[in-house]
């Protein structure tokens, strides 16, 4: 282990508990605001036809150099998987935070195949797409248009 990591754990060690609870209380609003801030303006910020089979797909930086097109790529790769970890968390009972919709986050960061399939399965459960919908209307922005399911698709 690094040097860093026993000098943290050793001057965690130090604090008495109230100084603990204080600075993990301040570390869960910290985090729980933060995320907050970040699942909003993504969801503000997306086009209302966002998920459609006919939207557009951008490539990520399609006109730089490969290599860096590709190091881009990880990086929201591995971003996206750390938010839908984090979303699983989230949906634990007694842990505050939007949980479905920092999975949603996570998976349209993500590259696999089913991708959009499973994008479209979380947004059409009535109490996501309400949130969001919802959420977008209080920035003034239009609700998201969803393309009709299709019929062998089990409802939410």
């Amino acid at each position: 282990m690094p040097q860093w990591y026993h000098d943290l754990i050793g001057w965690l060690r130090q604090l008495s508990w109230p100084q603990s609870l204080l600075l993990g209380g301040s570390l869960f609003v910290i985090t729980f605001v933060g995320s907050l801030a970040f699942v909003t303006v993504v969801l503000i910020q997306l086009p209302a036809n966002y998920f459609q089979d006919d939207h557009p797909r951008m490539f990520l930086w399609a006109e730089r150099h490969p290599l860096l097109r590709l190091l881009a790529l990880a990086v929201k790769n591995l971003v996206g998987v750390m938010l839908v970890l984090v979303g699983i968390v989230l949906t634990l009972p007694g842990v505050p935070g939007q949980g479905l919709l920092t999975i949603l986050l996570g998976i349209m960061l993500l590259n696999f195949p089913g991708k959009r399939r499973l994008e479209q399965m979380l947004v059409r459960r009535p109490e996501v797409l309400a949130t969001i919908n919802r959420l977008r209307a209080r920035f003034g922005r239009p609700p998201l248009v969803l393309d009709d399911p299709p019929p062998d698709a089990p409802v939410p």
